[in-house]
């Protein structure tokens, strides 16, 4: 069993974000001054005053992070494995995964602001606590707490959406696909029915009832994130990136990308 201090680490910056997200974190920021400013995929985020962040997403790497000189910022990064295991079982977890997918970058209420604070507080005082005889349970109680905060906190911003058992376990078997890289290979949402066992109009419509948006999007979604990080490793040449998600040509590559992320990919190499 891993020591909880490999499992939750705090830190004042999010310049080491990507790396921890490498290594298998969450990330969940509270900035109580100033500003930072990051980049994941294509789209740039500034979090200021107020701003709580979490990334969620191995695959949502943060990049070219900017901050300000008067950065107050808490950060603390939480295992997978160890989220996963503090995460309660509640429908509305994928609601909220699925939200910040969306925008990783809540803006809280000053009542808000203070139970986050309070959640961070808690945590990093357990934390201290190490010869506590259940200090790992007592960890995972405050984790869970925070976690169960953060529900509260996007139903306050995007309303409650009635979800049964079944379609929120279509939908995390759907996106578990989507994780395991399918969609280099895959994009269209028959292959995903067919491998889910249920119809493509019964697939987009629980994706549309749990999420909002069609399966097809979130096909695109991943696609494209996935294509505007390996255009910026520079690691590969557009032709081998283009062969690597299987596009049958260099120019329906190009305007695959020009379409779903806005520019051309040599605009993405940096």
């Amino acid at each position: 069993m891993a020591d909880i201090r490999e499992e939750i680490v705090v830190a004042d910056t999010l310049m080491d974000a990507s790396e921890m997200q490498a290594q298998g974190f969450v990330t969940h920021a509270l900035c109580k001054g100033g500003w930072c400013s990051f980049s994941i995929g294509p789209e740039r985020y500034r979090v200021g005053k107020g701003d709580c962040l979490i990334v969620s997403q191995q695959s949502l790497l943060v990049h070219d992070v900017e901050e300000s000189d008067d950065l107050a910022l808490e950060v603390i990064y939480v295992s997978f494995s160890f989220t996963a295991l503090s995460t309660p079982q509640s429908n509305y977890g994928m609601r909220g995964h699925l939200a910040l997918f969306e925008n990783p970058v809540m803006h809280l209420s000053e009542g808000q602001q203070a139970v986050c604070a309070l959640n961070f507080d808690y945590i990093k005082s357990r934390l201290s606590l190490e010869h506590h005889h259940f200090h790992r349970d007592a960890m995972m109680n405050a984790v869970q707490c925070m976690i169960i905060d953060f529900f509260d906190f996007h139903v306050e911003l995007y309303g409650e959406r009635e979800v049964t058992t079944q379609q929120g376990v279509l939908m995390q078997r759907f996106l578990g696909l989507l994780d395991a890289g399918e969609f280099r290979e895959h994009r269209d949402v028959a292959h995903y029915a067919d491998r889910l066992c249920v119809t493509p109009k019964y697939l987009s419509e629980v994706c549309q009832k749990v999420s909002g948006q069609s399966a097809l999007y979130w096909i695109t979604r991943y696609t494209s994130l996935d294509i505007s990080r390996e255009l910026r490793r520079r690691e590969l040449t557009l032709e081998e990136v283009s062969d690597l998600y299987g596009f049958s040509s260099l120019s329906y590559f190009v305007r695959y990308v020009k379409k779903n992320l806005g520019v051309v990919p040599s605009e993405l190499r940096g």
